[in-house]
């Protein structure tokens, strides 16, 4: 006995080994999809986009402009220029989710048109004039329809530097509305940022700001280091309308939204195949029990072609992703796995044990175990709750065994012993 369990060991180990290439292969694809083919998705999709609110500078305000000695030799006076905080923001953002595949990796893509309409005041004595300028996100691949007005009046847009900008002449304590649009788009997030980059435990300040973000998926998050929505509320055709609604807010974080993502073939077959050890274990003690108990006699040679046919359905399950989508994959691999056990163990011991007990325990301890990685978050109190389920059926069904006698027999598989 103890020879038979050393080869079953040794075969154990050698199928581990295996499902660790197998494990590093699919890891490295994955990988290799995302640097290499991530950038063709980046190119054309440009990447998570932050759009940060516009700064207003007054260009002639209190300060007095240097006199020509104070100035540095070949410069020319420039009008001083004094940052003006905004009045009110007053945004909006549509969102529609696009999944794009490239390898072995889906990518949440995303179209957003952006509209924002920002009052300037002047809020000194003295008329003066105002230079807006509105940032435009960084990651963006393209910018289309972009439009600028001013009090509902169209104006030239001047684009430079990656800014859409222009002046505005105000009297004393008189405001005006800047309205901006464009259409872009973006992977996986959209931030709303309230300034410029704040210093780490910095905080920025904003005055009557409005979001409204509505989108086309329904599960949609919310990014990391992002305020919550003040509200949040199903949309008509099945999207979200998230709404962030302030008076005077003083805040270090960003407002946005962070489209789902869809379940990517790589990492959810590297997960797969990187625990395969662990199913194979409970299938090799479940195949190793029954056989006991229904006095079948398994050679370690049994072991090896069983093993065989469970690391094919990781084999097949890994190359099927390229093709099909996930849940396809893992019934076609399934299919293949089990009827090469079933056909196989039917040739040893029989239709009943090969169908019962062997498929059996191949359809709870190799797809079900798989199937648990479709439960995200959760993937460890499954096969947690599945262990100790199947630790409890073989207490049971093992407690009356005379152990010492069995393992002391010289062919105990065929001759299962009680006690008395």
């Amino acid at each position: 006995m103890f020879q038979r369990l050393s080869a079953i060991v040794f075969i154990y180990v050698c199928c581990c080994a295996a499902w660790m290439v197998l494990g590093g292969t699919v890891a490295h694809r994955t990988d290799t999809s995302a640097t290499t083919l991530g950038g063709v998705v980046g190119e054309t999709w440009g990447g998570p986009q932050v759009q940060r609110a516009p700064t207003v500078e007054r260009l002639d305000g209190d300060a007095t402009p240097a006199s020509p000695a104070d100035r540095p030799a070949g410069t020319e006076a420039r009008p001083p220029r004094t940052a003006v905080p905004l009045a009110a923001s007053r945004l909006q953002a549509r969102l529609d989710l696009e999944y794009r595949r490239k390898g072995l990796l889906w990518h949440p893509t995303y179209r957003v048109d952006f509209g924002g309409r920002y009052r300037v005041a002047n809020e000194s004595a003295t008329a003066g004039r105002f230079a807006f300028s509105l940032p435009l996100p960084e990651h963006a691949a393209v910018f289309s329809n972009v439009a600028l007005s001013v009090d509902g009046r169209d104006v030239p847009v001047v684009a430079e530097g990656g800014r859409v900008a222009t002046e505005i002449a105000l009297r004393p304590g008189a405001s005006a509305v800047v309205g901006v649009r464009y259409a872009s788009q973006g992977v996986g997030s959209w931030r709303y940022a309230l300034g410029e980059a704040a210093a780490p435990g910095g905080v920025r300040t904003a005055r009557d700001v409005s979001l409204v973000v509505t989108t086309d998926a329904a599960g949609v998050d919310i990014p990391e280091g992002t305020l919550s929505p003040t509200s949040l509320r199903p949309t008509r055709s099945g999207g979200r309308e998230l709404a962030w609604r302030y008076g005077t807010l003083v805040a270090a974080a960003d407002l946005g939204v962070a489209m789902p993502e869809r379940l990517n073939p790589g990492p959810f077959v590297s997960r797969v195949t990187f625990f395969a050890p662990v199913s194979l274990f409970l299938f090799f003690f479940a195949v190793f029990v029954l056989s006991v108990l229904r006095g079948v006699r398994l050679h370690p040679m049994h072991y090896v072609f069983l093993g065989a046919a469970s690391f094919a359905f990781h084999l097949l399950l890994a190359y099927l992703v390229d093709v099909v989508a996930v849940p396809a994959a893992m019934a076609l691999a399934s299919a293949a796995s089990l009827g090469l056990v079933v056909s196989y163990v039917r040739l040893v011991a029989g239709p009943r044990f090969a169908l019962v007990e062997v498929g059996g325990a191949q359809a709870v301890y190799l797809v079900g175990f798989a199937a648990t990685f479709f439960l995200d978050g959760t993937t460890g109190l499954a096969v947690t709750l599945l262990s100790v389920a199947t630790l409890f059926v073989v207490m049971q069904a093992t407690g009356r065994m005379d152990w010492e006698a069995l393992l002391s027999a010289d062919d105990p598989d065929a001759h299962p012993v009680e006690s008395r």
